[in-house]
Formats: C-alpha cells, sequence, structure tokens
C-alpha cells in the first residue's frame, strides 16, 4: 500500500502543463551565474563536505587554536590535521600565525563561520 501511494505522488511535484512564463524565465536568467562562478561555488561547497574538515572550521569558529590543540581536541594525529588544514588554507578558510615554534589557526573571515553556523541551524530545524 505504502508503495502503491508513492507512486500516485511521483508526478505531484511536476507542473501538470507545460506553460512557460516569459516574464519569469526572463527575471530568473538576470540572476543566472555564469558557468564558472558556479563551478567554483560548486568547489568551495565541497570544503564543508568532509566531517573532519567541518570539525576544525568548528573548533575555530569559537577561538584560534594551534595545530596540536586542534589534534588533541579532536582525538587525531597531527599528519590529519596539517593534511586537512592545507586544504583549508588553499581554499581561504583558514589561515595561520606563527607564534615562535606554534603555528595558530583562526577562519579567514566570519562569512565562514556564518556558512558553518547557517549550516548547523537548517539541520536542527
Amino acid at each position: 500500500m505504502q508503495e502503491e501511494n508513492s507512486n500516485n505522488n511521483l508526478n505531484d511535484d511536476v507542473c501538470e502543463v507545460f506553460h512557460p512564463h516569459e516574464d519569469s524565465i526572463e527575471r530568473a536568467k538576470k540572476h543566472t551565474l555564469a558557468e564558472e562562478e558556479y563551478a567554483d561555488l560548486s568547489e568551495f561547497f565541497k570544503i564543508f563536505g568532509n566531517p573532519t574538515r567541518l570539525k576544525i572550521i568548528s573548533l575555530l569558529s569559537f577561538e584560534d587554536l594551534c595545530v596540536c590543540d586542534i589534534c588533541e581536541s579532536l582525538g587525531l594525529n597531527q599528519t590529519a590535521v596539517s593534511n586537512q588544514l592545507r586544504i583549508l588554507r588553499v581554499h581561504n578558510i583558514v589561515k595561520y600565525e606563527k607564534e615562535g615554534k606554534l603555528a595558530r589557526y583562526s577562519l579567514t573571515d566570519l562569512h565562514v563561520e556564518m556558512i558553518y553556523k547557517m549550516g548547523l541551524e537548517h539541520i536542527n530545524e
């Protein structure tokens, strides 16, 4: 019975007639980005698709931390954390400053923290 109901609803989310609205299409096209921008944006969001990177972003959203502190907080070795930090650095998500022999990491700007927190808020709705 469940399967039958789901089959009946397969087309509920599409128009029953094909009737494009030219004015809506023109307005929509004005807000369409260049293909390269969509590709760049897609790559940007892929960065957030790794649980370890998200954990690092989460930690850094509260305070700047050295690599040792990140490793200990996450229970990971320095190689694993450093590899993820390198990816985050290359994509301008985090930055670091040397403090003597320590490398202290922080998020590059408030946008990164906002993206993380908005995503978290969304999944917790």
